[in-house]
């Protein structure tokens, strides 16, 4: 989800002329700011007041939408010649479609940049699924992870086990779309 909302939004604030587009675009930008636990009280009471407590839809809601997607997903656009909008538009084009035709099939780099980076920023997520996930059943595996520490031992054994199996998903995503990797990042003006 979170690839499409910020690919969607990052098209109209490159490509787009609208009123207001930069004081949005920099509100919008200002919100990396600001820290998640300075906010999160406040969403998690809108989360169980719209019945979402204790259920992934909630992780899933939290991680839909992503300011620095956008952010990245427009310095890509911006690099994209606008005289291929223009030419779509001319041919009958929507914004839609040329969002969909042209702007998407382009932007696998940085697509598969933000895939990497969120796939990561999700799966080690550890305080949103504390908060939002009480039954056992539900749980990530990064609070798994934690459950073999108890008060008084842990189990040093099977965390170490248990961290490299949580490793392979992470791995099996960034060797899928290494290639792509480094030319998002230099596409999107990102310095590493």
């Amino acid at each position: 989800m979170q690839l499409f909302t910020s690919s969607f939004a990052a098209y109209a604030f490159a490509k787009l002329n609208f009123k207001g587009k930069k004081v949005l675009f920099l509100g919008y930008i200002a919100t990396i700011a600001v820290p998640w636990q300075a906010y999160m009280v406040p969403q998690f009471m809108m989360m169980r007041s719209w019945g979402l407590n204790n259920t992934h839809l909630a992780i899933i809601c939290l991680q839909a939408f992503s300011a620095f997607g956008v952010f990245l997903m427009k310095q890509f656009y911006e690099g994209v010649p606008s005289e291929l909008c223009e030419a779509a538009r001319i041919d009958g084009l929507s914004e839609y479609g040329i969002w969909w035709r042209i702007m998407l099939p382009l932007s696998k780099p940085a697509l598969s940049t933000l895939t990497i980076f969120t796939f990561v920023s999700t799966w080690n997520d550890f305080l949103g699924p504390l908060i939002y996930l009480t039954k056992t059943e539900l749980k990530t595996i990064q609070i798994g992870l934690r459950m073999f520490i108890s008060q008084y031992s842990a189990e040093y054994g099977l965390i170490m086990a248990a961290s490299v199996i949580a490793l392979i998903p992470v791995l099996i995503v960034f060797l899928a779309l290494q290639k792509y990797f480094v030319q998002g990042v230099a596409s999107a003006g990102l310095k590493g």
